[in-house]
């Protein structure tokens, strides 16, 4: 190796060793390490010079739960000559736990073989231990909360028909504000599997038709008041998303409504077919989104002019259809309300 290589070694791993919670190991054969960064003390509370040249020491150190696995997960990697990634957990000397991500690439020579086999190795505690606090939020939300309510509002629904002149509208609101609580359940639900989901989400076939027509069908049991109306027919296409497509028409029938102004709501849906995709229009007839708010409105945490909800449903609609490898977009509504234009690929395509 030149001596300008081993300057620029020497440089990459200074480089490394002043990462917090990455460690990264090279080694040219198995069972033996090369190179161990700064950052592995950091993770596993123990020196390098303590594995390098036994790797059965760091199998050790591996949460008892999860070795089998990842022996297995290394030894085919080796066996196979592939690059490869897992997760696991660490138990250092004092007792503590530390989730590990880590991930291994296989370096080849001129003539195709492997040359040399790199791994980095990130602490990813903190990630997991918010995932589980959100899964476990996620949990009381949909069972706790949403089967308490629904006894509530069961309970609510056979007072109809029987209290004082003049309550039914106080009634009502009891009933309206349990479905709220209800539907904001299932918001929490889609946000929480999309949040944690992989970039690149495993998309299956969603039949077009069905899935929009139950959810406008639902839609129009929760807003008597609104008119949903259909232009054209909704085309019997297969389109490549996963199930949570239910909660992307969902929110833009919702929000539609929602945010409708007009005295006599009307949502307008209707669909194109194009080559290899599907454009999707659902149009009202309220006030409308002013072009300054038209970038920002997809925004976590965003809320349209006087709403009073999360401001969730649609960042979680944009993030679900970027994943499906689509878009959307808002158009100015005639005379007045706004356009949310979805494009989905259909699949196949």
């Amino acid at each position: 190796m030149s001596n300008s290589s081993l300057s620029q070694s020497r440089d990459f791993r200074t480089l490394v060793d002043q990462l917090d919670g990455v460690a990264l190991w090279t080694a040219t054969e198995p069972g033996q390490f090369d190179y161990i960064s700064a950052g592995f003390e950091d993770i596993w509370g123990i020196p390098p010079a303590e594995i390098t040249d036994d790797t059965e020491r760091l199998i050790e150190t591996i949460h008892p739960d999860d070795r089998d696995r990842i022996r297995e997960n290394i030894e085919a990697s080796r066996r196979e000559l592939r690059d490869t990634s897992y997760e696991g957990r660490v138990v250092r000397s004092d007792g503590s736990v530390r989730w590990v991500l880590t991930r291994q690439v296989l370096l080849r020579d001129a003539d195709g073989g492997v040359s040399e086999v790199v791994g980095i190795c990130t602490d990813i505690t903190e990630q997991k231990s918010r995932e589980r606090e959100l899964e476990m939020l996620n949990r009381i939300l949909r069972h706790d909360i949403r089967n308490d309510m629904a006894i509530i509002l069961g309970w609510a629904e056979m007072l109809e028909g029987h209290v004082e002149d003049g309550k039914e509208e106080t009634l009502q609101k009891i009933l309206t504000s349990g479905e709220h609580v209800i539907e904001l359940t299932e918001l929490a639900r889609d946000y929480v599997e999309t949040v944690f989901a992989d970039a690149d989400v495993e998309k299956e076939p969603i039949p077009l038709r069905s899935t929009l027509e139950t959810e406008i069908s639902l839609r129009e049991e929760s807003f008597p008041e609104a008119a949903f109306v259909i232009d054209g027919g909704i085309p019997d296409v297969t389109v490549a998303a996963n199930s949570l497509l239910s909660s992307v028409f969902r929110n833009l029938l919702n929000n539609a409504v929602q945010h409708n102004t007009n005295d006599d709501p009307v949502v307008e849906i209707s669909c194109e077919v194009l080559d290899e995709a599907v454009r999707v229009r659902v149009a009202d007839n309220g006030p409308g989104i002013p072009d300054e708010h038209k970038d920002v409105i997809f925004g976590k945490g965003e809320k349209g002019l006087g709403s009073s909800g999360t401001g969730l449903g649609l960042y979680l609609v944009q993030t679900l259809v970027t994943q499906y490898g689509g878009d959307i977009r808002i158009e100015d509504n005639d005379p007045t309300g706004a356009v949310f234009v979805v494009t989905l690929p259909r699949y196949p395509p």
